[in-house]
C-alpha cells in the first residue's frame, strides 16, 4: 500500500469522513474502506458512522469473521498517533446524599393501613344498620 508506515492524527482522519472518502481507525491503524462502503455486510451507514474516532470498540463488537479481519489489509494505509486519540474516561455516578427515611412516617403508614380499613368497614355497618331501622 501505498501509505504504509505513515502515521496520522485523529484530526487528519477525521477529514475522511463521507461517502466518497471514508476512513477508519481499528487497533490503531487506519484503514480507507471508500471502496468497500457498498459491499459492507452492515451497510454503508455502519462503516460512516464509525469515523472520526477510534472505531476499534464498534468493530470488536460485531464479531467479524477470520476472513473479515484478513480482508483488512487491503484497505490498511498507515498508522493513527495514539496521542491524538481522546482517552475514554471511567462513567463514575455522582455522589448522591444517603437518604434515611424519617422513621415517623414509616409508622404512620402502618397505622393507617391498620385504621383506614377498620374506619370503611364500620361505615359499611353504620350505614346498613341505620337503613334497616324501622321508621
Amino acid at each position: 500500500m501505498g501509505g504504509e508506515g505513515k502515521v496520522y492524527t485523529l484530526a487528519e482522519v477525521s477529514q475522511h469522513n463521507n461517502a466518497k472518502d471514508c476512513w477508519l481507525i481499528i487497533e490503531g491503524k487506519v484503514y480507507d474502506v471508500t471502496k468497500f462502503l457498498e459491499d459492507h455486510p452492515g451497510g454503508d451507514e455502519v462503516l460512516l458512522s464509525a469515523t472520526g474516532k477510534d472505531a476499534s470498540d464498534d468493530f470488536e463488537d460485531v464479531g467479524h469473521s477470520s476472513s473479515a479481519r484478513a480482508m483488512m489489509d487491503e484497505f490498511y494505509v498507515g498508522d493513527v498517533d495514539t496521542s491524538t486519540i481522546p482517552t475514554k474516561t471511567k462513567y463514575t455516578p455522582p455522589k448522591q446524599l444517603h437518604y434515611e427515611q424519617d422513621k415517623t412516617s414509616d409508622f404512620i403508614i402502618k397505622l393507617l393501613q391498620f385504621l383506614v380499613p377498620l374506619l370503611i368497614l364500620g361505615l359499611a355497618f353504620g350505614v346498613r344498620f341505620y337503613t334497616k331501622s324501622p321508621a
